[in-house]
């Protein structure tokens, strides 16, 4: 079977597929001219189905399908008269007649007893075939009565299994008669052909349970019944050969389909070795479980339909039957009840909506603040009603999914939900919205939101799919409105300033209305805000506004904190546009006039000193900065500290006067000039000790000369980073130290020298910038410090301090005003870093030892930091190399393992590795040493050479030498002996060269006779 059978139809038709159209008329397979063979080739018939689509019950089968009544042929007549005993008798009657009459014949005619007997047999040959003719009928005879049985029954499936078994008891034939058995798969064919509906229709539930009831009246066997089937399934095989057009394609496999199903629920699980669809008609199990969750899909959802709104509980028990009946699993049936109940509800909403919409609706809207229509409030009502009966039906499914019983519901049983429906999308979402706050508007019918009300409004919003926020924002402009009413009538009423305590009433207010306290008070922050802004209309409050303010605030229990944010904000405008036009006014501007309205706004709008000082710190700041912005954007230094010098002035004419009007402080024509000790506290040693910054505090006469200091409250500390405020005063700083620059004719520049006015203003500078006393401090440092360091690297540029030089040095560290300390510091750095480099070259050429390390280090010299450590690690080298080619045949090992290794700051344990590799290099190099000096007959460089040999040995412990010749070894033994020796140095020797204690003897004994050989006096050489 192709794999389109199950699957849907394609686009064009197939060939291969297995269906053909529907025939209105009753279809009959023709049997063949024999009637006496197999159940499986019996007659079959498929008849269109008389069964009304919208009865859910068993209709009456009509008995047309099996045909008309059926005649009996002449000696099937007499086999129908006869019971079956008077059958029997009557053929051994006729046998024995027939075996009487022949014998009596063959007597007569033969003449001898052999011709009689011959008679016999061929007349009793003849009567027992006229015998078998008569008992071979009787099944024919039975089928033709069980068939007028079934067909006289007005409703077949009426037919008990009792008659069915009375005829074959009365004709006295088994089931299994092939006769008999073909009439039944025939009667069984028509009226499973007759139930199935065509193609196009769909299963209506009763089929099942009517062809297993009628089966079992007919009492056939399953594989006879299930060969009934097969043959069904081969006919829609050989019409869906035939046909070609595609809706009769579709149609015959909708047929197929509705076969396997009713098939697999009539047999259950034997179906599946009874009905081989797969090996006859190549259906995969995948599309047999297709056809059966399809046609089960279809009987569930017409039963599904007898479910209405006021659903009971036995009404979920018994679709849980249905579903256990229809082989449909839990999920889908889960999935396809909660969208029929998503149906239902939407048929619901579907009308508030269009009540929500209509004209009418909209032309009589209910106001819920004054608790008025305009007319009418039936629309509105309407679709309350809507809402409710679906709030109802889910409370209704929530309380059965809570059933104790709910285990034997249908599965699915739950609230409902829009989610994956009509209304399941962004578009639809503003009609839920729009029905959700409708519901909320009514919600308050007393100005109160009950419970019950809060949880209709929850549920609502789980079957809409709203989220939190779109319903919290829906709940508080709603409940916001409500609030602000019932807010205005207590405030009017009188009842809010009647009430003990305020914040008792308007917390149950909230509580009424389930309203956060948060958002109230937020309310009340608007209320009192738009309160203000009425009040401040002709630019500033009076008392009456103040005390009405003051009563809202009590009334409504505003925190201070919240008034002062309104004020600032409010009024804080109106002030903020009073200093923009004061500051706007320039350093000429800002006469008396522009001082006063200063002063009127400042003391009018009742702002507090710290919110003033704030809006003016705002307004002055942005101003700075742009004077800031120019400065560096100046083509130099020249131009950019003018434009610094502006911004003085500009706070010591405008901002500091601006910020005395806003502080109300009186006006003076002069004023005492004001000393600032603020940077004189751990800091005054430097200010007097660095020059640029005494002049920065000038005398008493040039402060009453220049008048009164500039402000320092509003500054640039956090506008600008350390290092660009830094940068600035730099700047200004040369500026006071170079002069001017003017240009005269020909091209000449003349400086023109600065007095300590400058300095003065350069104080001012460093209070805008909102420098400390320690940063300006650490600025001057820097800069006279990198003034002395130039000097100094010219003076010091061999590294040389000398007598002369240190004068000169403190000559220019004077000039420059450098405290001594740090001057000495300067003068350290260069020295130490000129002293590095000449003694990291000493080292490299070997002119600097051990011993010249540790005089550096006693004159607290850093070699560690001038010393590389790979030359560090190269000294301690050739050092040991020294100990070891000293000729003395000492060697210390406190010395070289830690002394030195401490002295030149490496690694003990790697310095030892050292030294133990050098001394086993050198160990065999002495006594080849000492060998040739002493052929040369060199006597002290011997000696030498043996006490290195003995100093490689202490370092490094080693075994007996050997040499090609020994007389050699007792000649070198003898030279050593008469160097007169300590004892362990020789006894160590005579072990290295291998020299026995007896040999040892006799030279020391030979030595203290005076008379020691040297060995001989020429070399004697052997070829």
């Amino acid at each position: 079977m192709d794999l389109a059978l199950l699957t849907p139809a394609p686009s064009t038709p197939s060939r291969h597929l297995l269906f053909s159209p529907s025939n209105p008329a009753t279809l009959f397979l023709r049997l063949p001219p024999r009637r006496h063979r197999a159940c499986r080739r019996c007659r079959l018939s498929v008849p269109r189905s008389s069964a009304s689509d919208a009865a859910p019950t068993a209709p009456a089968v009509d008995p047309s399908v099996f045909g008309g009544p059926r005649e009996l042929s002449g000696p099937q007549v007499l086999v129908d008269a006869l019971p079956p005993p008077a059958r029997v008798a009557s053929s051994v009657v006729i046998a024995a007649t027939a075996l009487a009459a022949g014998y009596g014949l063959g007597l007569r005619f033969g003449g001898s007893r052999v011709a009689g007997l011959g008679g016999a047999a061929a007349l009793g040959a003849a009567g027992g075939a006229v015998v078998y003719a008569l008992n071979s009928s009787v099944p024919e005879v039975a089928a033709v009565n069980l068939h007028n049985l079934v067909a006289s029954y007005d409703d077949p499936t009426a037919v008990s299994k009792e008659d069915v078994e009375a005829v074959a008891k009365k004709y006295g034939v088994s089931r299994q008669d092939n006769a008999f058995k073909a009439e039944l798969c025939d009667l069984y064919s028509r009226f499973l052909s007759s139930v199935l509906p065509p193609g196009g229709e769909d299963l209506k539930g009763h089929e099942v349970e009517t062809i297993i009831k009628f089966k079992e009246a007919l009492g056939i066997d399953d594989p006879d019944a299930a060969s009934v089937h097969i043959e069904i399934g081969r006919h829609i095989f050989r019409q869906r050969l035939e046909t070609g057009d595609r809706e009769a394609d579709i149609e015959q496999r909708q047929a197929f389909q509705k076969l396997i199903y009713v098939s697999t629920l009539v047999f259950g699980e034997a179906s599946k070795f009874l009905l081989p669809w797969k090996r006859l008609f190549r259906v995969t199990d995948a599309q047999v479980d297709i056809a059966v969750r399809d046609n089960a899909q279809r009987l569930y959802a017409l039963k599904l339909k007898l479910i209405g709104r006021d659903i009971e509980a036995n009404q979920l028990i018994d679709m849980r039957k249905s579903l256990l009946l229809y082989r449909l699993s839990d999920d889908i049936a889960s999935e396809m009840f909660r969208e029929h109940t998503r149906k239902l509800i939407e048929e619901n909403i579907s009308v508030a909506l269009g009540m929500l919409k209509s004209r009418t609706t909209a032309r009589f809207s209910f106001n819920i603040f004054t608790n008025k229509s305009d007319g009418c409030s039936t629309g509105t009502t309407l679709v309350i009603e809507e809402l409710n009966k679906v709030l109802a039906f889910n409370d209704l499914l929530t309380s059965l999914s809570k059933h104790p019983e709910v285990d034997q519901f249908a599965p699915g049983v739950g609230p409902v939900s829009l989610l994956g429906g009509e209304y399941d999308g962004d578009r639809k979402m503003d009609d839920l919205k729009l029905l959700y706050k409708a519901y909320a508007a009514e919600s308050f019918p007393n100005g109160r939101l009950e419970e019950k009300k809060l949880v209709a409004l929850n549920h609502l919003k789980n079957i809409f799919g709203l989220g939190n926020r779109e319903a919290e924002a829906i709940m508080l402009d709603i409940t916001s409105k409500v609030y602000r009413r019932r807010l205005s009538q207590a405030f009017s009423g009188g009842d809010l300033e009647a009430a003990p305590s305020k914040a008792a009433f308007l917390q149950n207010l909230c509580e009424e209305l389930h309203f956060d306290p948060q958002k109230a008070s937020g309310i009340h922050e608007e209320i009192y805000r738009q309160k203000l802004q009425l009040s401040v209309t002709d630019g500033e409050l009076s008392e009456e506004d103040v005390a009405a303010l003051l009563r809202l605030r009590v009334l409504l229990c505003i925190p201070q904190e919240a008034v002062d944010a309104a004020h600032a904000d409010i009024c804080g405008r109106l002030f903020e546009k009073v200093v923009k036009d004061a500051i706007a006014s320039g350093v000429e501007g800002y006469d008396a006039e522009v001082r006063a309205s200063v002063r009127k706004a400042s003391q009018g709008l009742r702002l507090t000193k710290d919110a003033a000082m704030a809006i003016a710190s705002k307004a002055v700041r942005k101003v700075l900065m742009s004077y800031i912005q120019r400065s560096r954007s100046a083509g130099n230094r020249i131009e950019a500290a003018k434009e610094l010098k502006k911004m003085i002035a500009f706070n010591t004419l405008v901002v500091t006067e601006l910020i005395s009007d806003i502080k109300g402080e009186p006006i003076t024509i002069s004023a005492e000039p004001v000393k600032d000790d603020s940077r004189q506290t751990d800091e005054e040693d430097e200010w007097e000790s660095l020059q640029t910054l005494r002049k920065t505090r000038p005398s008493k006469e040039l402060e009453a000369k220049l008048g009164k200091p500039g402000q320092t409250e509003i500054n640039l500390k956090d506008d600008l980073p350390e290092r660009d405020r830094a940068d600035l005063y730099r700047t200004y700083l040369l500026f006071c130290l170079s002069g001017e620059v003017t240009v005269v004719p020909f091209g000449a520049q003349i400086t023109t020298k600065k007095d300590n006015a400058e300095y003065l203003l350069l104080n001012q500078l460093g209070g805008i910038l909102g420098l400390t006393g320690k940063e300006i401090v650490e600025i001057h440092r820097n800069l006279a410090e990198q003034a002395f360091m130039k000097q100094a690297e010219v003076i010091l540029a061999d590294g040389q301090l000398t007598k002369a030089r240190i004068e000169q040095l403190n000559e220019v560290q004077k000039q420059v005003g450098l405290p001594a300390e740090y001057a000495q510091k300067v003068i350290k750095n260069i020295t130490t870093t000129k002293m590095a480099a000449a003694i990291e070259t000493a080292v490299s050429q070997g002119r600097i030892g051990i011993q010249q390390v540790r005089e550096l280090k006693e004159a607290n010299v850093d070699l560690d930091s001038m010393i590389s450590e790979r030359l560090r690690e190269n000294l301690f080298k050739k050092t040991v190399e020294q100990i070891f080619s000293s000729g003395t045949g000492v060697f210390d090992e406190e010395e070289v393992y830690q002394k030195i290794p401490s002295d030149l700051s490496i690694d003990a344990e790697k310095a030892k590795g050292v030294v133990q590799d050098l001394a086993k290099a050198r160990l065999s190099n002495s006594l080849v040493q000492a060998v040739a000096l002493l052929r040369q007959r060199n006597r002290e460089g011997v000696v030498s050479s043996l006490n290195d040999m003995l100093a490689c040995d202490m370092a490094v412990p080693s075994e007996p030498l050997t040499w090609s010749s020994p007389e050699e070894l007792a000649d070198l033994y003898c030279v050593y002996l008469k160097s007169i020796p300590k004892p362990e140095q020789l006894s160590r020797l005579q072990y290295l060269l291998g020299i026995s204690d007896s040999t040892a003897a006799m030279l020391r004994d030979t030595a203290e006779r005076g008379a020691l050989p040297i060995g001989n006096e020429e070399e004697e050489f052997v070829f």
